[in-house]
């Protein structure tokens, strides 16, 4: 599915950016810590959950209680999952967290408050970021399956 965005004149391809991104999430999860080229199957497999529970938790709960599954479970994978997709919202348009700095799954308050103020608050919001969210974390995993 192709989503366009229109925002300040400008058509944003929601699929490229899901692609581009989910590309940057494999690498962060996957690629980065092959060994010699190879990547390992425990870490390819321990990825793809993660990634698998977090799309289960946004299309069952949705966006807030996936941020916060993510941050409350998967600590070792969290931090380039909710990296990736901070940075597609920032990219379609929607307000960035402010504090760069932020350690984004240990101090999870204001990344917790950012997606509570910014994304949840207005439905029209929540709704795209749900779709694109969602379509982010199916390229993601088959990203993954893919570096097999």
């Amino acid at each position: 599915m192709v989503i366009n965005v229109v925002d300040q004149k400008v058509v944003k391809n929601i699929d490229y950016y899901a692609a581009k991104f989910a590309q940057k999430i494999v690498n962060q999860l996957v690629v980065s810590k092959a060994k010699g080229g190879a990547v390992d199957k425990k870490i390819r497999s321990a990825a793809e959950n993660s990634v698998t529970k977090a799309l289960g938790v946004l299309d069952e709960q949705g966006v807030y209680a996936c941020f916060l599954y993510l941050v409350a479970k998967e600590k070792e994978n969290c931090k380039p999952i909710v990296s990736g997709m901070l940075d597609i919202l920032k990219q379609i348009g929607m307000p960035e967290l402010s504090n760069e700095n932020l350690d984004l799954c240990k101090d999870a308050q204001e990344l917790l408050k950012h997606i509570t103020e910014n994304i949840t608050k207005d439905l029209d919001t929540l709704l795209l970021a749900r779709e694109v969210l969602e379509q982010l974390l199916v390229y993601t995993r088959y990203g993954i399956k893919a570096r097999s």
